[in-house]
């Protein structure tokens, strides 16, 4: 069954919705340019009062790596979300077994980008590229491409995100067949406000069509 992550957590009852419908992972943002930038200090606050058994990821862009491990013990997170432009060797530094790159590919042209990251990282996460944003953006990644990726690296979970929500998610999963779905604008109110009925609605869409 595909795994979903509900990203860009700000709140604690955003948190506890996701995890009561069924969600797998949580996402924070430690980004300070992001729209649902949370600090480090309030995601130990919320991660503390999980349930068990539900993966905490937090989202960096550009960090320095040692940061990026004293951030992830502090605030009690289980994987590193690297969305910036992290070279193999910095996501090595944070750990292969515990990192996930993100592309945020353009055209197929730069599936190529993917392959030096191979073995250096634990997943990839396909994203809408936005040359203002990193992120977030609202807007549908390119399906074809995904399924080119997985051709190319099947060896390597694949999770996708970029402009999904409860209508297309499960149309995304018939044609991509990723390991797992990421959420975050498609199912808010506002940035980093999550809506309770689009969280249902989005996880219950993904798991009925895997």
């Amino acid at each position: 069954m595909v795994k979903v992550k509900v990203c860009g957590i700000t709140r604690l009852e955003d948190a506890l919705t996701a995890c009561y419908f069924g969600a797998d992972a949580v996402g924070f943002i430690l980004y300070p340019k992001s729209k649902r930038f949370v600090k480090a200090k309030e995601v130990r606050k919320i991660t503390s009062q999980l349930p068990p058994f539900i993966t905490k990821v937090g989202v960096f862009v550009n960090e320095d790596p040692r940061d990026v491990l004293e951030i992830l013990s502090y605030a009690h997170l289980d994987f590193a979300q690297l969305h910036g432009d992290e070279t193999p060797e910095e996501c090595d530094y944070v750990g292969a077994h515990r990192v996930i790159k993100v592309f945020r590919l353009k055209s197929e042209d730069e599936i190529g980008k993917i392959e030096p990251y191979i073995g250096k990282v634990r997943a990839i996460l396909l994203d809408t590229y936005d040359s203002k944003v990193y992120g977030g953006t609202g807007k549908p990644f390119n399906w074809e491409i995904a399924v080119k990726v997985k051709e190319a690296f099947p060896e390597i979970p694949l999770i996708l995100s970029g402009g999904l929500n409860p209508e297309n998610v499960k149309k995304a999963i018939e044609t991509v067949n990723p390991y797992a779905v990421d959420v975050s604008s498609g199912v808010e109110t506002a940035p980093g406000i999550k809506d309770r009925n689009k969280v249902e609605a989005f996880i219950k869409a993904a798991k009925c069509s895997s």
